[in-house]
């Protein structure tokens, strides 16, 4: 059965009580939990990770190659803008993956609009919110035949 990998990068566990106006009221969990439903409807597997440390999204995106993860849904958050850790390991692993933004990154602060992962990613999903993550599923889910 293939499997759909989402990474939440930091501060993202943070939803629903950070900068409410601008990220929404939306928790993490609430987020996970419509994912989930997802991915069990179209029969794939599913697994969500959140962590506020760039070492371990890379070891995540590396275990995921040997895990038969068929596609990545990642909101890499601030790493966006920084990590090119990050870019090399979606490179290093050629899977599939799509990245999410709650907010829309080219209506922010300048530091904000360049990403080092867009142009290696099949897509980008900006400003739509939590519903951003539910199109980006949707979207894989179909490129991995569910």
């Amino acid at each position: 059965m293939p499997k759909l990998l989402v990474l939440h990068g930091p501060n993202l566990s943070r939803l629903g009580q950070r900068e409410p106006e601008r990220y929404g009221q939306t928790t993490l969990a609430a987020i996970n939990q419509r994912l989930q439903r997802l991915c069990e409807a179209a029969e794939i597997d599913f697994e969500a990770v959140q962590s506020n440390h760039e070492g371990e999204l890379i070891d995540y995106i590396h275990a995921a190659a040997d895990e038969g993860v068929g596609y990545i849904v990642i909101n890499p958050a601030a790493l966006t803008h920084t990590s090119i850790g990050l870019r090399d390991a979606l490179l290093a692993v050629q899977i599939p993956f799509i990245e999410v933004h709650l907010s829309n990154i080219h209506a922010r602060e300048s530091f904000r609009q360049r990403s080092y992962l867009a142009d290696v990613a099949q897509g980008v999903v900006s400003g739509l919110g939590a519903e951003g993550y539910e199109l980006a599923a949707r979207a894989a889910i179909r490129r991995m035949g569910g």
